[in-house]
């Protein structure tokens, strides 16, 4: 009769060593989540802010781009797109993908270290001339290759076929279908960038993209990739954190279709077209979302600053100046300070505000901690960002169409609030990963004690 409690205890022994088992797995996707962000908090500092703003000084002392060289500007662009936002993506949608055999291998611990390498090497070549015919090339070779290991990897992360077959309605909701057009969007222009740096390095005297080919891959970058990954998000997020109604899943896709179709034209370099589409784009995705309207129930904010709601509204307001400043530029921009002060407002108004008011909401939880450091110093962050970000769009059209000679004594100073931003949110993110409690600290007790 004493056997008979064996089998139960044997049972429990076994539950808790599975248990154990996938908290480890946890444990080893949120340390490389961590090396994800450290590395696009790299990128976002020092080849993203602070070469844009060593290349703003250079252009205010010289009222005009004078001999700065379009690789500088260049390079700072893509360590921010791809250094930052890239990067960040790529974590997120590593950490996102359930347990299978691809996950549990050295795959995506590949892919950071090409991605990584790629990120280096086009620094180098674009910023410092480093063997560029050789680097450059290279350098998009090896992030082409890291982006098609992720896809690889996410191909796992679907529904079985019994469940597909039974799932009435489309396969995908919106929130799905914008994000897998922003990857498209994504993948294509890292083709194109592979493809632009063989030619570079086989043709050109530096590693400078041309004016023209330059504004349409920028539009591509831009309200091919960035906007549609946050509206994407937002779609997906926004209802639950601002307390608001489900989304308009078929507004969604008219607005995604529109931004597509805008797109196209502006690759195109049909301006004056493109513009109006993405217009109606921006405010349309607005009325999906819901992010205007009176909320249903409150707001989500616990461990963050209470004006998480306000910059999350605030960012999107953003994306509309971004559109209604394109229009304005298509038809009356000379010396590129319109087109510059929408761009502007698309990448720091819109993309980056809502990474610096989201991703303290969910970035320390993928990094296995409780919470940010500090929900003042958030605060001061978006503070900060917003009146940079206004400082700048508001004089940098001012500035470069001639219209009001002193603002070019003002954008330094845009600079240098954007920059402190930038360095609050990097700080705020490394003081949460090594400060906070550990959340697998947690688990393990509550594991034991079940056991």
């Amino acid at each position: 009769m004493s056997a008979i409690p064996a089998q139960p205890t044997l049972l429990s022994a076994e539950i808790a060593g599975e248990h154990a088992s996938l908290l480890t797995l946890e444990r080893h996707k949120s340390i490389l989540f961590r090396c994800w962000i450290v590395t696009g908090l790299f990128f976002m500092v020092l080849p993203g802010t602070v070469l844009g703003f060593s290349n703003l000084l250079a252009i205010s002392a010289h009222h005009g781009l004078g001999g700065l060289a379009p690789a500088w500007i260049q390079a700072h662009g893509f360590s921010q797109v791809f250094g930052w936002i890239g990067t960040f993506v790529l974590g997120i949608g590593f950490y996102s993908q359930p347990h299978t055999r691809i996950s549990r291998s050295r795959l995506p611990l590949i892919c950071w270290i090409l991605w990584t390498a790629g990120l280096m090497l086009h620094w180098l070549a674009a910023g410092y001339l480093w063997w560029w015919r050789i680097t450059l090339p290279a350098a998009g070779l090896l992030q082409f290759a890291a982006m098609l290991l992720f896809l690889r990897a996410a191909r796992e992360h679907k529904l079985p076929s019994a469940a597909v077959a039974q799932h009435a309605g489309p396969r995908m909701e919106p929130w799905m279908q914008t994000v897998l057009v922003s990857n498209t969007a994504f993948l294509v222009a890292l083709g194109i960038n592979v493809a632009v740096g063989f030619r570079l390095a086989l043709t050109a005297a530096a590693p400078e993209i041309p004016h023209a080919f330059d504004q349409g891959f920028l539009v591509l970058l831009g309200w091919g990739f960035l906007a549609p990954l946050v509206w994407g998000f937002s779609a997906r997020w926004l209802p639950t954190f601002l307390g608001g109604a489900p989304v308009r899943g078929k507004l969604l896709q008219v607005a995604v279709g529109l931004d597509l179709a805008g797109v196209v034209l502006g690759m195109a370099h049909q301006t004056r077209l493109m513009t109006p589409l993405l217009v109606a784009a921006a405010i349309l995705v607005a009325l999906a979302i819901r992010v205007f309207e009176k909320p249903t129930s409150a707001a989500k904010t616990l461990g963050l600053h209470p004006s998480f709601p306000a910059f999350l509204r605030i960012a999107y307001a953003w994306s509309m100046v971004a559109s209604l400043l394109g229009v304005w530029a298509a038809w009356s921009d000379v010396h590129g300070g319109i087109w510059g002060g929408s761009r502007h407002a698309l990448t720091v108004g819109f993309a980056a505000t809502m990474v610096m008011t989201v991703g303290p909401r969910i970035l320390p939880h993928f990094a296995g901690v409780r919470g940010i450091w500090s929900r003042n110093l958030m605060f001061a962050t978006l503070l900060l960002l917003c009146a940079g970000c206004t400082l700048r769009i508001s004089m940098e059209p001012l500035a470069y169409e001639g219209l009001w000679p002193f603002a070019w004594e003002l954008l330094p100073l845009s600079g240098c609030l954007e920059l402190a931003a930038v360095l609050l949110f990097a700080i705020q993110l490394v003081l949460s990963f090594a400060l906070e409690p550990s959340i697998f600290a947690d688990r393990r007790e509550a594991a034991s004690q079940a056991a």
